[in-house]
């Protein structure tokens, strides 16, 4: 992935026949405003697979995975050649999608703490960062990055390349205070404003109800 500063990210993994291959960490969405972002949809996280079309000197290419958050399948694609003609000089002419697949989250009804790895492009230069969010899900989580960059940099969506998503298992992998203070045991908070439900309360009143004494 081309950050701007002359050099190329670590290249995709490539996938063989004879072993696995390890997920490539490179995803992003290219839309310049939040509002564009919404009305294609929230983000969705896809597994892309793609490769180069055999050739008589290559007749069975090496394939490339990677996993890219984006509204749409549409969008998935168009993103996965713009990394790949940047990583392996694969373009969609010459080139073809192998597999799409949505992913989904094993435990959506769980809140998780997760740890994000990011690259973007601010009006001084290119920046490294790492930024914790305290979310349901992985997109979740994405998608709060993008509203937090955008509100403290001023990130555009087609400036922030997202290196890596992992989730914070362990409390001692937390590292930003404003998550830690939340995995406190017994962590409780106030309820200033109680509001009591009367038993034998009217339906219709001529006045309007009021819940401060």
């Amino acid at each position: 992935m081309y950050a701007g500063t002359g050099k190329w990210d670590p290249p995709a993994t490539a996938l063989t026949p004879q072993g696995p291959a390890a997920l490539s960490n490179h995803h992003d969405i290219g839309y310049s405003t939040i509002g564009q972002l919404f009305k294609m949809g929230r983000l969705t996280e896809y597994e892309v697979i793609g490769r180069h079309l055999p050739t008589e000197s290559n007749p069975t290419p090496s394939l490339y995975r990677m996993t890219i958050f984006a509204p749409n399948v549409t969008v998935a694609k168009s993103r996965y050649w713009y990394f790949l003609r940047g990583l392996k000089k694969v373009k969609k002419a010459t080139g073809e999608i192998v597999s799409v697949k949505q992913i989904h989250e094993k435990h959506p009804l769980k809140v998780k703490n997760f740890g994000i790895w990011i690259r973007y492009d601010s009006r001084s230069g290119t920046h490294n960062m790492y930024k914790e969010y305290r979310e349901m899900s992985r997109t979740d989580a994405v998608e709060a990055l993008y509203s937090d960059m955008a509100a403290r940099h001023r990130a555009r969506f087609r400036s922030i390349h997202i290196l890596k998503v992992v989730e914070l298992e362990k409390v001692e992998d937390v590292k930003r205070p404003y998550i830690r203070q939340l995995l406190t045991k017994d962590l409780s908070f106030p309820l200033p404003h109680r509001v009591s439900k009367i038993s034998n309360q009217k339906i219709f009143s001529a006045k309007r109800p009021t819940t401060f004494a």
